[in-house]
């Protein structure tokens, strides 16, 4: 009853006012909550369940520390302090909380781990390829050769 009043009390003269729910929405999975498929959402979503497949959403995605979740999650942001086995794309973050545990790959521009997390697999971070080997000049190219037969007079112009 309270959420229909909520409700009316966000129009004022037949318009609709402004309000968290037109910023962004929230989807909650409780802990007794057990799923097998895909799934999309818009906005923030909490886990505390169980869930096997597919999540995608563009917002935040918030683990609770009691959810299990199995497959490919795709996030803006990931925020774990649950189970994950999976690969994860995250637009802008994954943050691993220390009740976590994370086995699997991690992309994303950015992974933070709080101590006493778990993280087993592969992440990549997107950095850049690294460059070829620069080229040695031919002068350095021998330079171990140079310095077994030169000693430190040599090189200082003392004499011997």
């Amino acid at each position: 009853m309270r959420l229909k009043l909520e409700e009316e009390d966000m129009w004022v003269n037949g318009h609709k006012k402004d309000g968290p729910d037109d910023e962004e929405n929230f989807t909650f999975l409780g802990r007794g909550v057990n799923f097998k498929g895909v799934v999309s959402f818009d906005g923030t979503v909490r886990i505390d369940g169980r869930l096997e497949g597919e999540i995608h959403t563009k917002g935040t995605l918030m683990v609770g520390e009691h959810a299990v979740l199995k497959g490919i999650i795709t996030a803006g942001t990931l925020i774990s302090g649950g189970k994950i086995n999976g690969t994860i794309t995250a637009i802008e973050k994954v943050q691993l909380l220390k009740s976590g545990v994370l086995i699997g790959e991690v992309h994303a521009p950015s992974f933070s781990m709080e101590e006493g997390a778990h993280f087993q697999g592969i992440c990549d971070m997107g950095a850049p390829k690294l460059v070829e080997e620069a080229h040695v000049p031919a002068e350095l190219e021998n330079m171990h050769e140079f310095a077994a037969h030169t000693s430190l007079a040599d090189v200082q112009g003392l004499p011997d």
